[in-house]
């Protein structure tokens, strides 16, 4: 029998249904269950009382909620094991009299849990079958779909049929009718996807309108890290529900006779070989790029270059004071509004500030010396794979990409020491590395041959330049401020 109390503010933070009190915390679900208190008869004529139940559900886990004909059911994603959540439910019987005010204390249990996240996101799911240990539609089916179905997210599942097919996708999308773009894959379809939204006519307004998100499925997996600090394809399910869409600065390619868009980061030398490099073993996973940057730098191989760069801040210190000055600066309204109302303005890719690879080197560019170039890492995110936050002090969207460069001559006891310090944070502080802020750069390779990577895809090996546009992408991130990774000390 409920004893729900009639007379309680439908505004309150907690309701009562069926000796079980539900009451809204700052960020959990408390749930009291006094109906194992009743008294029950036993064998010897006694009544015997067992203690009530406390549970708390963190509100960031709760999917959704809803009073049916009878019930109060509320799903929420339940912790199973290290590295997953499970969907579960718990629902406790309403009776007629108490359904408007049992809704009223739900629209509020739904608003503390979303906050400022879209709810029943608008979904695109590209499932890359080949990417990785080709297990993407598996993992999607088993420990996403039930989250997004938990949430009700409306879902629209598309496998790629071939490289490239996701920038097809993306290019002929309506993006009117989707919220996010979510990629089952490694790096390699987000990528394909910002290109394709970038090849449209109103390329800004596609890239502003429509969120990119990863389900880590590949062997990086760099924007899951980033946007939820998480390698788990069932929490970063959760984290993609409860994404708030975050301006992301894409960079531009631009060589020969091509220009492209990136997300993550560029590299040259030991990384890029370390990467590309080692396709033949994709099998190993993550580990693939240690043991080929092992490989490599036993070699202690140098890869020459020309290379000038758009320094914006040159020094540590300036830059960890950036990084601290940016990441708690004041919220912004409407930044969404002001984006779609430059983007039209002018609907296309912004043109490029500072030509292309074929143009004069401005002036005012710094000339680093390359000529005994171990490697040349660009970043604008901090996390390249898991445990791997090289550029700590990247932020999503403040116009500006990390530049690292470290001179092939180091020892390869000291490269070795630089790798293990990585994971610590201690990497950023090593004499070592040269770290710039900087929006744009150019690289000419000496050799004939080699490998340029580009969000882990491989480029021709030519001359090519970089250039930030802020804020030009969209990501669901867990903040929609800063990146899962430790800043810069």
């Amino acid at each position: 029998m409920s004893t729900a109390d009639t007379a309680q503010d439908a505004h309150d933070s907690t309701v009562t249904v069926d000796s079980v009190s539900l009451t809204l915390g700052t960020d959990s679900l408390l749930i009291v269950d006094d109906r194992s208190a009743r008294p029950n008869r036993h064998c010897c004529g006694l009544f015997k009382s067992a203690p009530q139940t406390t549970h708390a559900i963190s509100l960031y886990n709760v999917l959704g909620a809803e009073v049916t004909a009878s019930n109060l059911v509320i799903a929420y994603a339940q912790p199973a094991g290290k590295d997953d959540v499970a969907v579960a439910t718990v629902q406790y019987p309403v009776v007629e009299k108490e359904k408007k005010l049992v809704e009223a204390w739900v629209g509020k249990l739904i608003d503390s849990a979303y906050g400022k996240a879209i709810r029943g996101k608008r979904l695109k799911v590209l499932v890359n079958p080949f990417g990785g240990k080709g297990t993407a539609a598996s993992l999607y089916q088993r420990y996403a779909a039930p989250v997004f179905a938990a949430a009700k997210c409306q879902v629209d599942v598309q496998s790629t049929e071939h490289r490239g097919h996701a920038i097809d996708i993306a290019e002929k999308l309506d993006v009117d009718a989707y919220d996010a773009i979510v990629c089952c894959s490694g790096d390699g379809l987000p990528y394909e996807v910002f290109n394709g939204l970038g090849k449209r006519p109103d390329a800004r307004t596609a890239l502003v309108k429509t969120a990119i998100a990863l389900l880590p499925c590949g062997s990086g997996n760099g924007m899951t890290w980033n946007a939820f600090g998480t390698g788990s394809v069932s929490i970063a399910a959760l984290a993609i529900v409860k994404g708030l869409r975050t301006p992301l600065d894409l960079v531009s390619i631009s060589q020969k006779n091509s220009r492209t868009l990136s997300f993550l980061s560029q590299s040259f030398g030991i990384v890029a070989e370390s990467d590309l490099a080692t396709e033949n073993i994709r099998w190993m996973g993550a580990q693939r790029f240690t043991y080929g940057f092992l490989v490599r730098l036993m070699r202690q191989t140098i890869w020459p270059c020309d290379l000038a760069v758009k320094v914006e801040i040159g020094d540590k210190e300036a830059i960890k004071e950036h990084y601290a000055t940016w990441s708690t600066r004041p919220e912004e309204s409407d930044v969404d509004i002001k984006r779609l109302e430059a983007a039209a303005q002018s609907p296309e890719l912004p043109e490029l500030k500072y030509g292309s690879v074929t143009d004069d080197v401005p002036s005012d560019w710094q000339v680093v010396p390359g000529e005994t170039m171990g490697n040349f890492y660009a970043g604008n995110m901090a996390i390249m794979s898991k445990d791997t936050n090289m550029f700590p002090a990247t932020l999503p969207d403040d116009g500006l990409m990390d530049v690292v460069t470290i001179d092939g001559r180091v020892s390869r006891g000291t490269a070795i020491t630089m790798m293990n310090e990585i994971p610590s944070g201690r990497f950023f502080d090593m004499p070592e590395l040269n770290i710039r802020k900087a929006s744009a750069y150019r690289l000419v390779p000496h050799q004939k041959e080699g490998y340029i990577s580009i969000d882990g895809e491989r480029v021709p090996f030519e001359a090519f330049q970089a250039e930030v546009h802020q804020g030009l992408g969209t990501i669901l991130t867990k903040s929609d401020r800063i990146y899962e990774a430790e800043g810069p000390r």
